[in-house]
């Protein structure tokens, strides 16, 4: 009996930043303020690299609660996106070189809160969200977002979302 061997590990790392890549590269928005993701397994961890374009007030200065709001709003998207692509890659439903051919569906928000802690200072922002409950139509994610040290978040939100129809069915 012969067995088929594994794909070597550097392979399949290349697939799933691939796939990534594609996911992130359907969001222009994402590319406008910069926001990068860094992959460590099924864990993504946003980073918004500071700019001068992100500061809201000057004379602090302090990056804008927009620019904040959309931070936190992209990393719980992206983050509930790539948990239902991770889902599908790790049981053999999805090959990650396959996801550039397949539409982009991303969760559409139906609320999303933002509590800003702290003042946003001009510097680079990281943030990770966690899926707190995803069904066939409906999501919700938390994300906390941080500057220098991990336990002083200086803005976190909570979003709710509106699942994308799976391929084949009928959206609403």
């Amino acid at each position: 009996m012969t067995r088929e061997r594994p794909e070597p590990v550097q392979v399949v790392k290349q697939r799933r930043d691939g796939a990534l890549r594609t996911l992130l590269s359907g969001v222009p928005y994402i590319q406008y303020l910069g926001i990068q993701f860094d992959r460590r397994g099924d864990e993504l961890t946003a980073i918004l690299p500071f700019d001068e374009k992100l500061i809201g007030n000057p004379s602090l200065p302090a990056l804008h609660g927009g620019v904040t709001a959309a931070f936190l709003e992209v990393a719980a998207i992206i983050e509930l996106s790539w948990s239902i692509l991770w889902e599908e890659m790790e049981a053999g439903k999805l090959d990650p070189s396959a996801i550039a051919d397949r539409p982009l569906r991303l969760p559409k928000t139906i609320d999303f809160t933002v509590d800003y802690l702290r003042t946003g200072l001009p510097r680079d922002a990281y943030a990770r969200a966690r899926v707190n409950r995803s069904g066939r139509r409906y999501a919700s994610v938390h994300v906390e977002a941080w500057q220098d040290n991990r336990t002083r978040l200086f803005a976190q939100g909570t979003g709710h979302f509106l699942m994308p129809a799976a391929p084949g069915e009928a959206a609403e």
